[in-house]
């Protein structure tokens, strides 16, 4: 399948869903099962920063980055719902707000080297080209400025719970890569999947210096009723669910 119909199938299929995930999934949190900011503190301090959200969703990360203080707010979706949401959550911000329909992989008129922050909370992994993704973010970061992303962690969806055997089981393969039907949407949205080392080695690649690779996890002290969910705290007591990446601009 081509990235165009990809592209397309995936941005009428956040049409659709986007209302079910408002809000969801949103710093300070970095995702199921993973520590949150105020724990990690990957940022430091934000205020007076220049920040950009690569795929902003409903605009909650970025107002978590308001009220911490940064100088710009600007976010990018593929989706117009997610968008006009976001303008709407954040039309009370006393700082400039920039939100741009566009997919990740294209530069919809971007500023170069002009970003403090860039960053992505459980969106990045949508691209249908990381290594142009992450050459645009490249560019739109001023030298020293720094990239934090989030993303299900590629062995999450490889395991999957058997009732019948009332166990977990490998069920894809985690070394081969490319376009997948995702099931956690029903098989009507494609997500590649990618192992880790590719995001690693993308980045590289694109002239990023790593700072932090992060795959711990963090359990609730009650467990989940049922393993079948997607995230489980059973499923997640033996494969991370989520990944975090702390990456600068040389």
């Amino acid at each position: 399948m081509e990235a165009t119909e990809i592209l397309k199938m995936n941005k009428q299929r956040w049409e659709v869903s986007a209302e079910r995930f408002f809000g969801r999934t949103a710093l300070p949190e970095y995702g199921p099962f993973a520590f949150n900011e105020e724990q990690l503190k990957l940022f430091g301090s934000i205020k007076g920063n220049k920040v950009l959200d690569i795929g902003c969703g409903s605009g909650h990360s970025l107002q978590y980055m308001g009220r911490e203080g940064a100088k710009e707010l600007w976010g990018l979706d593929l989706c117009t719902k997610q968008i006009e949401t976001a303008r709407n959550l954040l039309h009370d911000q006393q700082v400039e707000v920039t939100l741009i329909e566009s997919p990740m992989e294209e530069n919809p008129g971007l500023p170069s080297n002009y970003f403090d922050i860039v960053y992505s909370i459980y969106a990045l992994g949508w691209t249908t080209n990381l290594s142009l993704t992450f050459a645009n973010i490249y560019s739109y970061l001023k030298p020293g400025g720094v990239l934090i992303f989030s993303w299900e962690h590629p062995l999450h969806d490889r395991l999957k719970y058997e009732e019948e055997q009332s166990t977990f089981i490998f069920n894809k393969s985690y070394v081969n890569e490319g376009p997948e039907y995702n099931e956690g949407w029903q098989n009507l949205a494609v997500i590649h999947h990618r192992k880790l080392s590719t995001y690693i080695n993308a980045l590289i690649e694109a002239g990023f210096m790593i700072e932090k690779v992060i795959d711990d996890v963090y359990l609730p002290e009650e467990p989940s009723e049922n393993p079948s969910r997607w995230y489980s705290t059973q499923k997640a007591n033996l494969v991370p669910a989520t990944f975090i990446i702390k990456a600068s601009k040389k």
